[in-house]
């Protein structure tokens, strides 16, 4: 371990890796179109990065006593982490408030696992899902954050423990990478059991990237002193090896990360071949990456991961745009929060991090007293993110509004069959069965009131896949009606084979009216375009237009502009009408060309 003043060794190409990494992740987040699928990953090469680093440093040589080297280390992690983390919660929450709505909820359980490094496991406990949310948290990039942070709690005096009781450098090697293979095992099994945020987030589950690269730092501490000189066949094998590295990294970041961990394993592996390649005395691939302008941004990496994410949700909210995931951030939301990420987290670096760091707080208070104007600045900024944190937490809604829609419908009772129609032509609720996802389940008290007596079997999540048992069950038990209505194109692709097993049980005596969806999500025009072609090949199924219907009116759906309010659902429930109407018209009309059964090829 190391003294407060001896020189920190700085190991080439580390700071062009985080470069790497953090534009990665801007990539994935900012800029979805340009193919970078599995972005999360520049995630793992920070863990890779933290973990050699951190162990590196520590393993120096040291005359400080035990309790004096852990204080020392605590107090520049300190340094390093903390104003940065604080100055972007404070800004970022007040920014909230100003705004108001959605982007408020939950924001004081965000800012206290933010504040006691345990965001992760808080976001757990309160059942947040990183892979499915709607609408995304403010501070959600922080988790990654916790995790290191947690890290660098408890590492440093288990490696005393380790170091005293280890001797031998392979077996400290082989300890850390069976560590992280253990942990790596433990993701799969949890992303096997469906739990699959509970595996990302948690620590146990991710901390293979960390330990990978402990067990490097260990690996590698007899390193060859800088006077060691590689000769050019073995510079030009590292320099082979290093980008093998960085290939493995963006091949990663744009394949499919569905399946867990294998794709973060394929990264962290990345990050380990380039490390080693980047860190050997003298070696070229090392130089190579920490070419000025990847060197620049690895410099700001901290800051640049910290600033985006809230930047981009605060942009998206003050708009009126949606993101989160499987959204498409609109170029110029992307564009803009780009730029605005890279203005402040390059203040944030020269006026707050690097003087913090360079002298700690007090000294850095000094040199800001020293200057009138500054310290009036820094005290007004400082005195105005703590009122806008405080008015935020106190001024927070307990749910979003696409909740309450939801809620709402939840709640909603079945009204009452009147003894006679309202008019003759009149629609009998009694005879319409209806399945859908969270979109009719808001819509729900307008189905009740427009079509009293229809049987309404909505939940959140739904998608297709769960359409046929749930139509197979109520045809079985005599409770599917003479019209049918579907509405699971929010969640999800639909599956034409499960549409056939669909209009199959519905058979053709029945109406089919198959609700087409609006979401801001990749696959719904792919979801739209598959209902209409299978609708137009079949008689007595139709599509009703809900997409078409409510575009003009996106005024009356909820903040994630996909749940409907009371006035969205009474749009929602006369398309639901329509199509019976044109179902049935067409169902007792001549037969299609193509064969009038409900399930004909």
């Amino acid at each position: 371990m190391t003294d407060s003043s001896a020189p920190r060794p700085r190991y080439a190409g580390l700071d062009g890796l985080r470069a790497i990494a953090v534009v990665v992740v801007l990539a994935y987040h900012l800029f979805p179109g340009l193919g970078v699928r599995s972005g999360l990953v520049g995630v793992d090469v920070f863990f890779v990065v933290s973990g050699f680093l951190i162990t590196s440093l520590l393993l120096r040589e040291s005359r400080l006593p035990v309790r004096h080297r852990l204080l020392d280390f605590w107090r520049r992690r300190a340094r390093r982490l903390l104003p940065a983390l604080f100055l972007m919660l404070g800004v970022s929450a007040t920014t909230a408030w100003v705004i108001g709505g959605d982007v408020l909820v939950g924001i004081g359980r965000q800012l206290l696992g933010a504040a006691t490094f345990g965001y992760n496991w808080l976001a757990l406990a309160d059942g947040s899902d990183y892979f499915a949310a709607a609408e995304p948290e403010l501070f959600r990039n922080v988790w990654s954050l916790a995790v290191e942070e947690q890290f660098y709690l408890l590492w440093p005096p288990l490696l005393l423990l380790v170091v005293a009781g280890i001797r031998r450098r392979w077996v400290r090697v082989v300890g850390a990478l069976a560590a992280a293979g253990g942990s790596a095992w433990w993701m799969s099994v949890l992303a096997g059991d469906a739990l699959a945020t509970r595996a990302y987030f948690g620590t146990d589950s991710h901390a293979f990237g960390l330990l990978l690269g402990i067990a490097l730092a260990f690996a590698v501490q007899h390193i060859p002193s800088s006077a060691y000189r590689l000769s050019r066949s073995a510079q030009l094998g590292v320099f082979g090896l290093g980008m093998l590295g960085i290939g493995l990294i963006v091949y990663a970041a744009t394949t499919n990360a569905a399946a867990l961990p294998g794709t973060l394993l394929l990264a962290s592996a990345g990050s380990l071949l380039a490390v080693f390649a980047g860190i050997l005395p003298g070696s070229w691939f090392g130089r190579a990456i920490d070419v000025a302008p990847l060197r620049w941004i690895g410099d700001r990496s901290y800051g640049i991961y910290l600033w985006h994410w809230p930047l981009l949700v605060l942009v998206s909210a003050a708009s009126g745009v949606v993101v989160g995931s499987n959204v498409a951030v609109p170029v110029w939301a992307g564009s803009v929060t780009l730029v605005l990420t890279l203005l402040i987290a390059t203040a944030s670096y020269r006026y707050v991090e690097t003087p913090v760091r360079r002298k700690g707080f007090r000294r850095a208070w000094r040199g800001v007293r020293m200057r009138r104007v500054r310290v009036v600045g820094a005290i007004a900024v400082g005195t105005a993110a703590l009122g806008g944190t405080t008015a935020a937490v106190a001024s927070a809604p307990e749910m979003t509004t696409s909740e309450m829609v939801i809620r709402a419908g939840a709640a909603a009772k079945p009204t009452p069959v009147p003894t006679t129609p309202a008019t003759p032509a009149a629609l009998a609720g009694e005879d319409v069965t209806a399945v859908g996802d969270s979109v009719m389940l808001a819509s729900a008290p307008a189905l009740y009131e427009r079509m009293p007596g229809i049987a309404v079997d909505a939940e959140v999540s739904r998608s297709l896949w769960a359409g046929g048992d749930i139509i197979d069950s109520l045809e079985s038990s005599g409770q599917l009606r003479e019209h049918v209505v579907v509405a699971l194109g929010t969640n999800g692709p639909v599956d034409q084979g499960m549409l056939k097993q669909i209009a199959r049980t519905v058979g053709r005596d029945r109406d089919l009216v198959l609700v087409n969806a609006y979401a801001p999500r990749e696959w719904i025009p792919g979801v739209n375009r598959d209902l209409a072609a299978f609708a137009n090949a079949r008689t007595g199924v139709v599509v009703a237009d809900w997409s078409g219907a409510i575009a003009p009116h996106l005024d009356l759906l909820a903040g994630d502009q996909i749940h409907p309010g009371s006035a969205g659902g009474e749009i929602f429930a006369e398309v639901v009408e329509k199509g019976i109407r044109d179902a049935e018209a067409e169902r007792h009309a001549r037969p299609k060309a193509l064969g009038w059964e409900p399930y004909a090829e």
